[in-house]
C-alpha cells in the first residue's frame, strides 16, 4: 500500500513538471518487455549443456532418446553459432592481429568444440542404431566409427569444461539476474501477500 503511494507521487510529480517524461518510462517498459537476447542466450545455453549432460551417456536415456537428443543437440548448437555469428565472424577477421588474450583463447577453444562436437555427431550418425534405420536409412558400424564417436564424446565433455571455466563469471552473474533475482522476487511478493493479509 505504501509503495502504491510513493509510486503515485512519483508518477504525479514527474507528469507535472515533466510531461515528456511519461513517454520516456512508457518506452522503457516497452523495451522491457522484450526478451533480452542474453536471456535468450542463457537458456539455448542451458538447454545445450543438459542436452549434453544427458546424451553423453545412453545407457542412463537408452539408445534411441541417446540418438534423437544427439539430433536436437546439433540443432541447439547451430542456433548458438547462428546467435554468435557476428562475434565469430569479427573475431575470425581479426583472430591473426591484436585481439585481446581471452577472446583469443575462446575462440581457439570454440573451434576445437565445434570441430569435436561435429565429429561426435557425424560418428554418431554412422553408427546409429535407432534414429537412421527409423528413418529408413541403414549403415554399417564399425569399429573404427564406435571408437571415434567414444574418443571424440570424451574430448567433448572436456572441452565443454574448459568452455564453462572460461564462461564462469557470466554463467554465475546471469544466473543470478535471469533466475535467482525473479525467484527472491517471487517468494518475496508471497511473502508480503501473507503479511498483509
Amino acid at each position: 500500500m505504501k509503495f502504491e503511494k510513493v509510486l503515485n507521487i512519483f508518477q504525479t510529480y514527474f507528469h507535472y513538471h515533466h510531461p515528456s517524461i511519461e513517454n520516456e518510462v512508457e518506452i522503457m517498459v516497452e523495451r522491457k518487455k522484450k526478451t533480452s537476447p542474453v536471456k535468450i542466450n542463457y537458456l539455448i545455453d542451458f538447454i545445450i549443456f543438459v542436452a549434453f549432460l544427458a546424451a553423453m551417456d545412453p545407457h542412463m536415456t537408452g539408445i534411441a532418446i541417446h540418438e534423437w537428443l544427439s539430433i536436437a543437440f546439433g540443432a541447439a548448437i547451430i542456433t548458438h553459432l547462428l546467435l554468435h555469428w557476428r562475434w565469430l565472424a569479427a573475431t575470425t577477421r581479426r583472430i591473426f592481429s591484436k585481439v585481446a588474450r581471452q577472446a583469443r583463447v575462446n575462440y581457439i577453444l570454440n573451434t576445437l568444440f565445434f570441430i569435436d562436437m561435429t565429429l561426435v555427431i557425424f560418428t554418431g550418425i554412422m553408427i546409429s542404431e535407432e534414429a537412421l534405420p527409423l528413418l529408413g536409412i541403414r549403415l554399417e558400424p564399425g569399429f573404427i566409427w564406435r571408437t571415434l564417436h567414444s574418443l571424440s564424446s570424451d574430448a567433448a565433455l572436456f572441452l565443454l569444461g574448459l568452455h564453462v571455466a572460461l564462461h564462469w563469471k557470466w554463467i554465475v552473474s546471469t544466473t543470478k539476474r535471469y533466475v535467482l533475482k525473479p525467484m527472491i522476487s517471487i517468494r518475496l511478493g508471497k511473502v508480503r501477500q501473507e503479511v498483509s493479509a
